[in-house]
């Protein structure tokens, strides 16, 4: 039993993860207006803290609650991109840490048009320019 614990988290701790990767991550418990649930989470942390590796990730949660109106707060991603299975919106003002065991499976990666906009969005939000 402590063999299979100490190979669980050997392969948790060298979990290869990238940025602007799509991953499933269970974000539950949820407080306030947290985002919850087991949902897709963009990693938007830079590849530097990615290849140490670090135990947290910073993430921006995805839902497929899309708000056509909103160009800021979200990055609209179309269906079958990054092999997402319906259309979504990359929650950036929802961006946050996530301990590196709440990662379950990677699901694919976003384009770089699209990673350029989330770039640009978080600048905007983060007030970085």
């Amino acid at each position: 039993m402590i063999h299979l614990v100490f190979l669980k988290n050997l392969k948790q701790s060298i979990m290869l993860i990238n940025q602007f990767e799509i991953w499933i991550a269970d974000l539950n418990p949820q407080i306030g207006t947290e985002t919850g649930k087991t949902r897709p989470v963009l990693i938007v942390q830079t590849n530097l803290l990615n290849n140490i590796p670090h135990p947290s990730t910073i993430i921006c949660p995805i839902t497929t609650n899309i708000a056509y109106d909103s160009n800021i707060l979200r990055v609209h991603i179309k269906k079958g991109v990054a092999n997402l299975l319906e259309n979504c919106d990359i929650m950036i003002d929802q961006i946050r840490a996530i301990d590196n065991k709440r990662l379950l499976k990677k699901v694919g990666k976003l384009p770089n048009d699209l990673s350029t906009k989330v770039k640009e969005n978080i600048a905007i939000i983060l007030d970085l320019d």
